[in-house]
């Protein structure tokens, strides 16, 4: 249908429009006329990838030198396709509605595992192990010496790309992953290289947060991208912890003595090197002499080795002189390294700031703050010189190189903790270094600089924490035809016992078999499929064990399967796999969770996978981490937000998108059952998101086991009946 959004003609490929969906192009309008930032927040399973792609499509129309390129980032794999086919469904109904090309370029792109083609490469099969391969077969010193010998092994379809594809434009239309790699076939060329140098002239790219977000990956691939885009974070309620993650360091001892076999390793290849052209080191040293922005530093290490992105003032000087010199470099690195092992010997916690540790370092081994900042680039021309193909074995030298470079550049928002003991074993000495960010907003800063407008899709406390000024801010409602929704809070159990995951009840067999109840209960009414999260891991582990031997998994499984999430990635595929199975074939089936895992990310449970989502306490996160302490008192002092108003936010938002797996669109149905009285209490109701709290009536919020039975059925069989869509 064609739409009038306030004087812009918007294609929509489907054949009726919400009402909040045209109320949130309207908002999104507003904030591309205004160039500027938004927050939208919409409610699950209403259209809303499909309403961002037609309106900003429809503004880049008719406005195309205003805006250039809509850059949507999601967070999975499954995801971006999902985008994907919404875009492509979207072009074709413009190009029937228009009768002529749409002339949109609409491409995604992944890592090289999900895009590579070349089966000698594809056989490592994890990940880094094929970027590592692929580096070894595409460097530029490795493609100079198969010109002189033929027996030196290079990747075919780079070649091809080298030679045709950087100057080939690919024809309009939307290729998801599987249509690049026919493409790459068929034209005899590398689609992931090709997707990357095709990334300049596509009107639409789909791809992952971190390839914005984090600078050591945005520098490679979105450095080229005009101002004049727009950009997209979907699915964003985890942006700031993305943030954070992508500049932060971890550091073990193991990975020091790793670094130093690298730097024993790099001293051996440097003296073959020498042995062989003197000239060659010469020339680098020449080339650091006049500065690194207009050096011509091969940038293959890239494809490997993380490297943080260094400010322009930086760039415009010279590598300081007592680490031009290859040898004096590693003697250098080789010091430092020595430093951080004394650092990790330590019997308490340290907590210090970035400008301490400097202070100390100069103190006790005489390293000044200048040459740390130039490690990371120092080392990438090193590798580049020395022509090593096996580039992931440095990926230690690589991470402490980083580090050299992050605490020397940033002295502001980052803290430095040492432990004694990792949290995963709290008994055994095993000292661990924590260079982390406390500030969201400086990885996030230069992608609002640095384009025109941004859209965000959750709201409230985002806008202080990643510290922006968005021209408009607006929470959409779902507008249902019937009551799909039934979202219930369980205070207490069928003894009238408190159900809570509080610290002090976790320990309750009470609470646990009230819990275990609730199940059982809830797996005797519900058809087919029901997700159970729990706050973590090991709390689950606890609860589940209990529950074998109350007998409480005996009477679930005579109702249905029952699947469990586990930390290994491999068997939770496979749990989820076996589930939607048990499921589909009307066996139905139980699924247990965790809250921040990977189930309740990137994993939808629509119509029978999930009539029934069932949230075990509040998920408050680890509040004994000091990473996480010191992140909270950075907020209190920088940003005066409350330890207690964040944990509660974190928590919500967590919570809300466990119970939100239910409910994947209007026909869909789904009881959502909050079991723990905190979640009656008014602070932790406003906090879920606007189109759940409209539905969670005041009756509703305390409720017993045997009365949120009572209500599930009476829901379930209001659901049975017939309805029709329109």
């Amino acid at each position: 249908m064609k739409i009038n959004v306030d004087g812009l003609l918007v294609y929509f490929p489907y054949e009726y429009i919400y009402p909040e969906q045209y109320a949130y192009m309207l908002e999104l309008k507003r904030s591309l006329d205004a160039q500027g930032h938004c927050a939208l927040e919409m409610p699950s399973g209403t259209g809303k990838t499909v309403t961002l792609l037609s309106l900003i499509v429809a503004y880049m129309k008719q406005h195309p030198g205003v805006i250039t390129k809509l850059i949507y980032c999601s967070r999975t794999v499954p995801e971006i396709e999902k985008v994907v086919g919404e875009l492509k469904r979207l072009v074709a109904y413009i190009e029937e509605e228009t009768k002529q090309c749409a002339n949109i370029l609409g491409l995604c792109l992944s890592s090289r595992k999900n895009m590579c083609i070349n089966e000698s490469v594809l056989k490592a099969v994890e990940g880094k192990a094929i970027d590592g391969k692929c580096h070894a077969l595409t460097a530029s010193f490795v493609r100079e010496k198969h010109k002189s010998d033929a027996s030196v092994p290079v990747c075919d379809l780079f070649e091809m790309f080298d030679k045709m594809g950087r100057e080939t434009i690919m024809p309009p239309g939307v290729y998801d992953l599987n249509e690049l790699k026919d493409y790459g076939r068929k034209n005899g060329m590398c689609p992931y290289f090709l997707a990357r140098c095709a990334i300049g002239h596509a009107n639409v790219i789909v791809y992952s947060y971190y390839y914005l977000l984090d600078p050591k990956i945005a520098d490679l691939v979105s450095k080229e991208l005009t101002k004049q885009a727009v950009v997209v974070f979907d699915e964003a309620h985890n942006i700031d912890n993305v943030c954070i993650e992508s500049m932060s360091i971890t550091m073990t001892k193991s990975v020091l003595d790793k670094c130093q076999n690298n730097i024993k390793t790099l001293q051996d290849q440097l003296e073959k090197a020498k042995d062989r052209d003197t000239n060659k080191l010469k020339s680098e040293y020449k080339r650091l002499v006049e500065g690194l922005k207009d050096s011509k530093v091969a940038r293959e290490t890239d494809l490997v080795l993380a490297n943080p992105v260094l400010p322009d003032v930086i760039l415009q000087e010279a590598i300081p002189g007592n680490i031009r010199n290859a040898q004096h470099f590693l003697v250098f690195l080789k010091r430092f390294v020595e430093y951080l092992k004394t650092r990790l010997r330590v019997q308490h916690v340290v907590e210090e700031s970035p400008a301490s540790f400097l202070r100390d370092c100069h103190q006790k081994v005489c390293i000044e703050r200048k040459p740390l900042r130039f490690c990371s680039e120092r080392l990438r021309s090193l590798l580049s010189t020395l022509e090593l193909t096996d580039l992931q074995d440095f990926s230690s030298c690589g991470l402490i190189a980083n580090f050299a470079t992050m605490i020397s550049s940033y002295t502001k928002g980052f803290t430095l903790l040492i432990e004694p003991f990792d949290d995963r074993t709290p008994t055994i000495f095993n000292p661990i270094m924590h260079f982390s960010c406390l500030d969201a907003s400086i990885a996030i800063k230069p992608v609002f600089n640095r384009f025109q407008s941004v859209t965000l899709s959750p709201l409230e406390i985002y806008p202080k924490i990643l510290d922006f000024r968005p021209v408009t801010m607006a929470s959409f409602t779902m507008t249902l035809a019937r009551e799909c929704v039934c979202p219930l809070v369980i205070s207490r159990g069928s003894d009238q016992v408190t159900v809570t995951t509080k610290f002090e009840n976790r320990e309750d067999q009470a609470v646990i078999r009230n819990y275990g109840n609730i199940l059982a209960e809830m797996s005797a009414i519900v058809p087919d499929g029901i997700v159970a999260f729990f706050p973590s891991y090991g709390y689950m582990e606890q609860i589940v064990s209990s529950w074998h031997d109350q007998g409480i998994i005996d009477q679930i499984q005579r109702f249905k399967l029952v699947f469990i999430e586990s930390q290994d990635a491999a068997e939770t595929t496979m749990a989820l796999a076996n589930y939607q199975k048990a499921c589909e074939n009307g066996r139905g089936a139980v699924l247990l969770s965790v809250a921040r895992g990977k189930v309740s990310e990137g994993i939808d449970f629509d119509h029978h996978l999930g009539r029934a989502v069932i949230m075990f306490g509040v998920p408050y996160v680890y509040t004994q981490s000091r990473k996480l302490r010191a992140r909270l008192g950075y907020l209190r002092d920088q940003f005066h937000i409350r330890e207690n108003d964040f944990l509660t936010f974190d928590a919500m938002r967590h919570a809300a998108q466990c119970v939100g797996r239910a409910l994947r669109g209007k026909t869909d149905y789904g009881i959502m059952l909050l079991a723990d009285k905190r979640f009656g209490r008014a602070d932790k109701k406003k906090k879920l998101p606007r189109w759940i709290q409209e539905h969670l009536k005041e009756s509703m919020c305390n409720l017993s086991t045997d009365e949120a039975i009572q209500v599930s059925k009476r829901f379930l069989r209001s659901m049975a009946q017939p309805f029709n869509r329109v």
